[in-house]
Formats: C-alpha cells, sequence, structure tokens
C-alpha cells in the first residue's frame, strides 16, 4: 500500500520541488502531477544563460529540471516515502531552448523493479512534440537519505 493514497498529488509535488534547496532558488515550480508522472516549469531568467552572446539557456540547469521532474516521477510512483538516488541520467540534446521561453519537463515511470525505477522525460517550451531534450533515467529505491513523508509531516506542521 502507497503512503501517499489519497494525497493531493500537485501539493506533494510542490513540497518535494521546494524542498530541494537549488531547485527552489532557480525558481522550478510545479504545472501538473500525479502518481509516477508530473510537468514542471523553469522560467526564464537571464542570470541562467549559458552563453550570453545567444541567450540560451545553461544546459546544466536543464539537466537539474529533468533530474527533478524524473526523481518526482520515480519518487511518487513507488510509494513508500524513502529516499532515491539518480543512477543513470542520460540526455540527448535535441537543440538549443529559445531565449526568453519558459522551458517545461514532463516525465514518467515506464518500470519499477524491486531496486530500480526506470523513468522518461522530454524538456520543451510548448508542445512536448518539439523536445529540446529527451532523456532515461534510472533511480535505485532504498537509499539512505531523508525520508520525505516525514520531514514534509514536519513542514507542514510548522507552517
Amino acid at each position: 500500500m502507497s503512503v501517499f493514497e489519497g494525497a493531493d498529488f500537485f501539493a506533494f509535488a510542490t513540497r518535494f520541488v521546494e524542498a530541494i534547496p537549488h531547485v527552489k532558488e532557480l525558481g522550478i515550480s510545479v504545472v501538473t502531477a500525479a502518481p509516477g508522472t508530473a510537468v514542471i516549469k523553469l522560467p526564464y531568467r537571464e542570470d541562467l544563460i549559458g552563453n550570453p552572446d545567444t541567450g540560451v539557456l545553461h544546459g546544466g540547469v536543464i539537466t537539474t529540471l529533468i533530474d527533478t521532474v524524473c526523481g518526482f516521477a520515480a519518487f511518487s510512483d513507488v510509494g513508500d516515502g524513502f529516499a532515491l538516488a539518480t543512477l543513470d541520467l542520460r540526455i540527448d540534446y535535441l537543440k538549443p531552448a529559445t531565449p526568453k521561453l519558459d522551458l517545461l519537463a514532463e516525465g514518467h515511470t515506464y518500470k519499477i523493479t524491486k531496486n530500480i525505477v526506470f523513468v522518461r522525460a522530454t524538456a520543451y517550451h510548448s508542445d512536448p512534440q518539439d523536445p529540446i531534450a529527451n532523456c532515461v533515467c534510472t533511480f535505485m529505491r532504498g537509499t539512505k537519505g531523508v525520508e520525505f513523508v516525514n520531514s514534509a509531516s514536519k513542514m507542514n506542521s510548522q507552517s
């Protein structure tokens, strides 16, 4: 049984994103969320530019966006509330992000085993069929780390 049964996944995903300091600092926010899937958004900001001549976002920022959406998809689909660790994150950059446009990333799990969660994701501006980057990612289940459900509960009680 999932510890997330009956959860408000939008609120849960928002807490997940805001619990990661550098993700919060980048201004990443949740657009939609459900068990095993989410769409998150990175607003375009000039301080995130990787190439000052073109205004294109830095690839590391795009990597953070994709890793975050994959992490939430995996974490929410497993349902046990325990930490996961990124084992492998392969990103194919298909084209540069368009300057001055926000970036979205959509991720979803496609297989869960006893020890590994497999996730796919894309980053795009407005059309998921016109991706900027594609990703496949794997996560190790049951790693040492913060039990998010308890830490999220503490955050809620302190609000």
